[in-house]
């Protein structure tokens, strides 16, 4: 699927002091990344705080980056959990006609089997009227799916056309680069490791580092698509510090403090997370002013 090669962003939801939802700066936001050179946008994905927006909030920021994005770029909206039926009926039940394709993550805290995530995926493909991203994440999820499950699914299942790949494990990453079917999208959930994917032969990635620095990430990634390794190394280096700094007390947490910053939106996060500390906020302002 072209539409979603390069670098696709998951969006914050930026809230206002007072917590609710902020639709100017998601507005903003949504112009500043599509501004930037992103390929497509990734809408109510862990980085939305989606665990924290009730089912009227959600409703809200689709509405607002629908409007906002205006046809500009494609987009994907998360739609996963550990409950199958209710990712199903949610798929069965809810209006994708402006989505590319559904983002839907590997069901955690459960710890199925391969076969139960297998099993998990089946339902959601079957259920699901547009293409389907799965989403591996063992860090949050406490499961790793592996390159056979993931190629087990490809094959079975055509509408399910690609994972993003966050293990953090790039010789897990070549394996499904490797066994994949032709056109089987590999992408990167991991920024740190994003251009080693790329350059074996993934597809792009799934960012967050991307959302802060729209057109610095997304042209690397172009580079290495077009197999141009010291360039796209050399702009690697240059945000690989900052990479490391907006993970370093949670996410979004790291990239709302950019955007505060850059004056596109309030820091604010709700709990269970936290705003970034003083340190950690004048090493990221340090960032941004020296990068040229």
């Amino acid at each position: 699927m072209q539409s979603l090669i390069g670098t696709g962003v998951a969006l914050v939801t930026p809230f206002k002091k007072d917590f609710s939802v902020d639709t100017d700066a998601l507005t903003r936001i949504t112009n500043f990344v599509i501004e930037g050179g992103v390929e497509y946008l990734v809408i109510l994905g862990t980085t939305a705080e989606s665990a924290t927006l009730n089912a009227e909030e959600k409703e809200v920021v689709i509405k607002t980056i629908v409007v906002a994005n205006n046809g500009r770029v494609p987009m994907v909206l998360g739609v996963g959990g550990n409950n199958t039926a209710k990712v199903v009926e949610e798929l069965k039940s809810r209006d994708l006609s402006n989505f590319a394709a559904v983002l839907s993550v590997s069901p955690y805290y459960n710890k199925p089997t391969q076969e139960g995530i297998y099993q998990h995926f089946k339902a959601v493909s079957e259920a699901s009227p547009i293409p389907i991203i799965v989403y591996n994440v063992p860090g949050r999820t406490a499961s790793n799916m592996l390159p056979a499950t993931v190629i087990r699914l490809a094959n079975d299942f055509k509408n399910i056309i690609g994972i993003k790949e966050a293990a953090g494990d790039i010789v897990q990453a070549m394996k499904l680069i490797q066994t994949k079917p032709e056109g089987f999208l590999v992408i990167s959930g991991d920024d740190m490791i994003t251009l080693p994917m790329v350059l074996a032969g993934g597809s792009g990635v799934i960012s967050v580092i991307g959302e802060g620095f729209p057109r610095e990430f997304s042209e690397m990634v172009r580079l290495g698509l077009n197999k141009k390794v010291d360039e796209a190394y050399n702009l690697h280096y240059k945000l690989a510090d900052s990479i490391d700094m907006i993970f370093e007390q949670g996410n979004p947490a790291g990239v709302k403090e950019v955007f505060k910053y850059l004056g596109l939106s309030e820091n604010t996060v709700r709990l269970p997370l936290v705003n970034v500390d003083e340190n950690l906020s004048g090493r990221l302002s340090n960032f941004i002013k020296n990068l040229e």
